[in-house]
């Protein structure tokens, strides 16, 4: 299994950027695809963006897409969510999520390890 901490949360306004961060450690990180969900106050968590284990693949959310970028550096056990042109609905604890297999699956019950989240506040 692989242990997930994810760091980088915090408020920001309408319009600005952060980038959230989640690092692993125990068995190999590159064998792992990774995730990045989220979950808003009264809301399923859901996907929002997935990539593959070199990093070749990408995957979003309609509601993220040309906004944020998933990367990951197999080299550091970490995978980055570069978020731009926030909006207050991307509000939500944002979770890393890590899973063994072959594809990207967009629910979350398909994932086998999740981080502790944290949490993005966007303010209008």
């Amino acid at each position: 299994q692989v242990q997930l901490v994810e760091s980088g949360g915090g408020s920001v306004q309408a319009g600005g950027s952060l980038r959230v961060s989640c690092g692993a450690s125990g068995r190999s990180f590159s064998s792992y695809l990774m995730g990045w969900f989220r979950q808003g106050p009264g809301k399923e968590r859901e996907f929002v963006a997935g990539i593959s284990r070199s990093g070749d693949r990408t995957y979003y959310a309609d509601s993220v897409k040309g906004r944020f970028t998933i990367s990951r550096d197999n080299a550091k056990n970490t995978v980055y969510l570069q978020m731009n042109s926030l909006k207050p609905e991307d509000t939500a604890v944002y979770y890393c999520a890590a899973r063994s297999g072959t594809y990207v699956y967009r629910t979350h019950g398909d994932w086998g390890q999740w981080g502790q989240g944290t949490q993005v506040t966007v303010s209008s």
